[in-house]
């Protein structure tokens, strides 16, 4: 089965998302916009892990986390495929359980209508 996420390319795209309305919670900031020449049928979503949380392997591992949750959001929750996401990692993602971050993305993709 083929993946329904495809991540973000371009700079501008980047730049417009940062314009657009965002959700903050403990572990991660969830920026939103539509985009004009996006496909509905994908989920347009990048990750982010600055370099400030960690080596390499801990920003690996945080966006391996991230993928796995969107992953899980995308066949259990209903998710708005209108628009195009950024999500931007804090250090508490690695930290804290994974069940527990699970549940915050839960709760606030559930927020965005």
């Amino acid at each position: 089965m083929k993946s329904k996420i495809v991540s973000l390319s371009k700079n501008e795209e980047f730049k417009s998302i940062l314009g657009g309305k965002k959700i903050s919670n403990k572990y991660l900031t969830i920026f939103f916009k539509k985009l004009s020449d996006k496909n509905n049928k994908k989920l347009n979503i990048s990750f982010v892990a600055k370099k400030k949380i960690g080596n390499a392997v801990s920003r690996n591992k945080i966006k391996r986390r991230l993928k796995n949750i969107m992953n899980d959001a995308v066949k259990n929750i209903k998710i708005n495929f209108n628009y195009s996401y950024l999500l931007i990692a804090r250090k508490t993602v690695l930290e804290d359980a994974y069940k527990e971050i699970k549940e915050k993305i839960f709760l606030d993709f559930g927020k965005i209508k």
